[in-house]
Order: structure tokens, then sequence, then C-alpha cells
């Protein structure tokens, strides 16, 4: 697992493009935020860093457990983690099952790294506001 300064967002990553992965990695890192990226959903949650990341970004279209399932199963378990959904496809989004107060933002690829970098951002401000509970 790795550690990140303090103050820096952990931000996962999961998509079954390689060369989508390093994009991002490098867009991220370049806004100095800390990155683990997963090849797949399930090589996310067998990592076990659920409860040490600020944010997930995911893609909705892949092998084995999809995004939808992914944001299922991190919403169970943290349901006030900003995901931000990620996808090549989406005609898939009249398949979201969302199931919180509110639902994740969504970027069509290709997408521009600037408007991610700035979603990523108000998603960081909103989750650690302290007004943000489970139950609003």
């Amino acid at each position: 697992m790795t550690t990140s300064p303090p103050g820096t967002a952990v931000i996962a990553v999961v998509d079954d493009d390689a060369g989508i992965l390093q994009s991002i990695r490098f867009l991220l890192e370049s806004a100095d935020h800390s990155v683990q990226v997963f090849s797949s959903a399930n090589a996310m949650l067998e990592s076990g860093c659920i409860d040490s990341i600020d944010c997930l970004l995911t893609d909705i279209d892949m092998p084995g457990t999809d995004g939808f399932e992914l944001l299922r199963i991190v919403h169970e378990a943290r349901p006030l983690l900003p995901v931000i959904l990620i996808t090549g496809h989406p005609e898939l989004l009249d398949w979201l099952p969302w199931i919180g107060p509110e639902p994740p933002q969504l970027f069509e690829k290709p997408f521009d790294g600037q408007q991610l970098l700035t979603a990523i951002g108000a998603a960081l401000a909103t989750a650690r506001s302290p007004k943000r509970t489970p139950d609003a």
C-alpha cells in the first residue's frame, strides 16, 4: 500500500486499459495526488485499499466485476467516498444502479484532463466538508 504525505489525496484508479491507467496516473500525479492504479475491480478490492483512499475513479465496462458492481461494494463500505465513473460507452448509464444520496459524476472517454482534475477537486472538497454525514 502506498503512503502519501499528509494532506495529499489518495486516488484509486481502476481501468482495464493500461494506456488509460498510465495517462490518468500521470495527470493526477502532476496535480500532487497520490495514485493507486488497478487493472481490475477485483485487484482493487483484493488490495484492501478502500479504507485508505480519498476518491475512486473507475471505468464502468470491465471484464469480471464491472464498475457498477465495484460502485455498489464501495458504497456499502464507504457511503461518502467520492466516486467518478469513466466510460467509453455512455449508453451503459441507463443501467446505473445508484443507491447513494447523489449519483457519481461521469466522464465519457476521451475526456478533458483539466475538467477531470476540477471534478476530483470538487469531490474531495465536498467529502471533507464537516457537514456531510452518511445520513445526509
